[in-house]
């Protein structure tokens, strides 16, 4: 039995195979201390830790975000996830600057552990791209967006991190502490963010034993893992295999926010074109009024994220035509304006994940402000299409 100075464990006997449950703090030094004591006994085969491919590389590649292609980036649409990434990360910087512990610790001295002595190193959680993805599947579209910003907001606008969000890092990761103020009694959050992981991470150690035969594994796992993760590797839901693929499955995308932007286009058009057939004035009242409104929204939007005085104005003529055309958003028009006007230095990417810990670094970082750009310009150019969609709706029934 553990003593009072360590952290929870479980042991789950799988057939000819043991599984020990070690439940860590993200920002404890004993649980770091206590990965490195078990796995100095020599008792184990192998090591699994709560990460996926993309967090085992953040984790012991820190500088790989410096390495981007932004233009990609931009023409991927992968902005909202990359700023998601460097917000998580200015979190994670502000706690090892409270702390003085880098939150992960952990799982770094188990990873450096597992590649001395050369044993396996078991991945085992899900892709928080996945994760990520199924979260907003659980969530209308408005409800992700409002999540999004609210999760920006509180990461980057807080100079401590509060004792509430010091409990959660006690029991879950950085991911979880994040969603922890919107997750409470929230089954839509819980389930992708929670339980399928716990379910995802008991099947890929189930499907290790089954393929690799390990006898001995050490699991490190946030503790508020460790009791899901054990009634779940000790009543399977199925075969490991199946729920692996099962919880890997990207939510199915609904047609109807593919469609809305075209039926929107088609409304816009008929009210030119019936604006032009009752009178012409009107018709251009109509065209000037769209591009005034959306253009005018969207290049607020590069204005207050401190773009280009160009990008500007590249976003005040581009909005209302991509607007027309939803296979092109104004944002990757205004991010690659800004792109070829303030192209960012080796140095801007390089300080990337420091200024990005502070909400005016975020805008004096070409890297970030480019981002901010596109996201900005885009909300912009949103609002500004409803927008000038009701006031032409007006003006065609006034």
């Amino acid at each position: 039995m553990p003593n009072k100075t360590q952290e929870p464990q479980r042991e789950i006997i799988i057939g000819d195979s043991r599984v020990t449950l070690l439940g860590t703090a993200h920002v404890s030094r004993a649980s770091a201390e206590q990965v490195q004591s078990l796995l100095s006994t020599g008792d184990y085969d192998a090591v699994a830790v709560e990460l996926c491919p993309s967090r085992y590389n953040a984790l012991i590649n820190p500088d790989d975000l410096a390495k981007m292609d932004l233009l990609k980036v931009v023409r991927e649409r992968r902005v909202t996830m990359v700023m998601a990434s460097l917000a998580l990360g200015a979190y994670q910087q502000r706690l090892a600057e409270q702390f003085g512990i880098e939150p992960g610790a952990e799982q770094r001295e188990a990873i450096r552990i597992a590649q001395v002595s050369r044993r396996p190193l078991l991945l085992i959680d899900r892709e928080i791209s996945i994760t990520l993805k199924r979260v907003a599947g659980n969530l209308s579209w408005w409800k992700r967006f409002g999540l999004f910003a609210g999760l920006l907001g509180g990461i980057l606008s807080k100079e401590e991190v509060s004792e509430a969000e010091i409990e959660h890092l006690k029991e879950g990761d950085i991911l979880e502490t994040t969603f922890a103020e919107f997750a409470e009694n929230r089954q839509d959050l819980y389930l992708p963010l929670i339980d399928e992981r716990d379910r995802y991470m008991a099947a890929r150690l189930l499907a290790e034993i089954e393929e690799k035969g390990h006898e001995n594994i050490l699991a490190v796992v946030g503790a508020g893992h460790l009791k899901g993760i054990a009634n779940y590797l000790e009543s399977p839901p199925g075969k490991p295999t199946d729920t692996i693929g099962n919880l890997e499955k990207l939510p199915k995308s609904s047609r109807w926010p593919k469609v809305i932007p075209w039926i929107i286009v088609v409304l816009i058009l008929s009210g030119f074109v019936i604006g032009f057939q009752r009178n012409p004035d009107l018709g251009w009242q109509l065209v000037i009024d769209w591009v005034v409104i959306n253009g005018g929204l969207s290049a607020l939007g590069a204005l207050i994220a401190a773009a280009h005085p160009l990008t500007v104005l590249t976003a005040f003529l581009a909005a209302p035509l991509t607007s027309l055309n939803p296979t092109v958003g104004a944002g990757m028009v205004t991010a690659a304006a800004e792109i070829f006007l303030r192209k960012p230095t080796v140095a801007d990417f390089g300080k990337l994940r420091h200024d990005t810990t502070s909400l005016k670094g975020w805008w004096k970082n070409r890297v970030s402000r480019t981002l901010l750009i596109f996201f900005l310009s885009t909300l912009g150019s949103a609002i500004g299409t409803y927008v000038a969609g009701f006031r032409i709706f007006d003006r065609l029934t006034g």
